[in-house]
C-alpha cells in the first residue's frame, strides 16, 4: 500500500491535510470515542457525527456529548443538517463557538426522517438552495465550509455535476461526494466514474466516498477518480484496522480484545454507565463471528458492568475453537 499518511495531502481551505483516508461522519457511530480509535489508526481527521441545528437551537440534551472533540482530532469539523438555511447559520455560528477548524454541510443523509423533511439529501432536490445554504455560511463564518452530497435523489435526478458546480461558486472549500443516490441509500453499487466526473469539473478538493472496503480499495478510487481523499463508513464499523490497511479477521485475539476494551473504555469514560449500552452497537460489528445464537446476544447485551462485560467478551474470544465435522 502506498498511500502516503504523514505527507501533507491536501489543503481544506488553509488547513493542510496529512493523510488522504479517513472516517466517514455516520449517525449514531462516528462519535468521540470511535473517532479517537480511528485516528490512532491512521484517519487523517474527524468529522462529527451530523448534528441537527433545531437540536442547537432548542438545547438537546445529548447535543453536549454529541459535539465534545479532543484537541488530538485536529483537523476537526462539525457536520450540521437541516432543512432551514437560517436555522442553519445560526446553529453553525453557535458551533463556531467551539472552534472547530471548518463546518461540514451534510446534504447526503438518505434516513427517511431526515431527507423527506428536506434535509440532508432532501436538499439535493433544490439545487438553488443549497447554493444560498452554502454561501451564507461561508459569508458568515470565518473558517472553512464544505459539502457531502449524494448523486441526486434517484436515477431521474441525477444532479450532482450542477449541484457540485453551485457548491464551489457558492465558496465551499471542498466537496465530498458519496457515489449512490438517495434512493440507493446503500444498496447497490457505488458509481466511481461520477466522482470522477466532478472531480474534473471542481478546482476545490473532492473527496470520493461509497463502496470502500480496504485501503486498496481507497488507492483505486483515487487512481480512477482523481479524488483528492477518501472518506470510509460502513467498512470501518467494529473494523478501525482499516485505516492502517489490515482488516478485523487479520488480527490475533488478544488485538481483538485490546482495541475492545479500549473502545469500551472510552464509551463509559464519555458516556458513563449509559456508555455499555451505546457501546453494544459496535460489539456487534466487533464480534462478528462470535454472537452465534440468540442466548449469546441476549446474555452479552444484559450485561451493564464494564469489567464484566469484558471478561465475558474474553470468555467468548478466547473459548476452545469447535473441531470440524468430518
Amino acid at each position: 500500500m502506498s498511500l502516503n499518511h504523514t505527507a501533507t495531502s491536501f489543503s481544506i481551505g488553509t488547513i493542510p491535510i496529512n493523510g488522504r483516508v479517513f472516517l466517514a461522519p455516520m449517525d449514531g457511530f462516528s462519535d468521540l470515542p470511535m473517532r479517537l480509535i480511528s485516528r490512532q489508526f491512521g484517519s487523517c481527521l474527524s468529522i462529527s457525527e451530523f448534528i441537527n441545528s433545531i437540536d442547537i437551537k432548542q438545547g438537546h440534551p445529548h447535543l453536549i456529548k454529541q459535539i465534545t472533540f479532543s484537541e488530538t482530532e485536529r483537523p476537526f469539523a462539525y457536520q450540521i443538517f437541516d432543512d432551514d438555511p437560517e436555522r442553519m447559520l445560526a446553529g453553525a455560528l453557535k458551533l463556531r463557538e467551539r472552534n472547530p477548524d471548518y463546518i461540514d454541510i451534510n446534504m447526503g443523509c438518505s434516513a427517511r426522517n431526515v431527507a423527506n423533511r428536506g434535509a440532508g439529501a432532501g436538499l439535493l432536490k433544490d439545487p438553488l438552495k443549497i447554493g444560498r445554504i452554502v454561501e451564507s455560511l461561508v459569508k458568515h463564518l470565518d473558517i472553512p465550509v464544505t459539502a457531502k452530497i449524494r448523486l441526486g435523489w434517484d436515477v431521474t435526478t441525477l444532479n450532482y455535476l450542477e449541484t457540485s458546480r453551485i457548491i464551489q461558486e457558492s465558496g465551499a472549500s471542498a466537496i465530498a461526494v458519496h457515489a449512490r443516490t438517495r434512493k440507493q441509500e446503500f444498496s447497490g453499487t457505488a458509481k466511481w466514474d461520477a466522482i470522477g466526473e466532478v472531480k474534473a469539473q471542481l478546482n476545490i478538493p473532492v473527496i470520493g466516498n461509497g463502496d470502500v472496503k480496504s485501503l486498496d480499495d481507497a488507492e483505486r478510487m483515487m487512481a480512477q477518480t482523481g479524488c483528492d481523499a477518501v472518506m470510509i463508513g460502513r467498512a470501518a464499523l467494529g473494523n478501525p484496522w482499516i485505516f492502517s490497511g489490515s482488516q478485523r479477521q487479520d488480527q490475533s485475539k488478544s488485538e481483538l480484545l485490546r482495541v475492545i476494551e479500549m473502545h469500551l473504555h472510552l464509551n463509559v469514560e464519555h458516556y458513563g454507565k449509559i456508555g455499555i449500552v451505546l457501546f453494544r452497537k459496535h460489539l456487534t460489528h466487533y464480534l462478528r463471528g462470535y454472537l452465534t445464537s440468540p442466548e449469546i446476544r441476549k446474555h452479552m447485551y444484559s450485561i451493564t458492568d464494564e469489567s464484566e462485560l469484558f471478561e465475558s467478551i474474553c470468555n467468548l474470544v478466547n473459548q476452545p475453537e469447535l473441531p470440524e465435522k468430518s
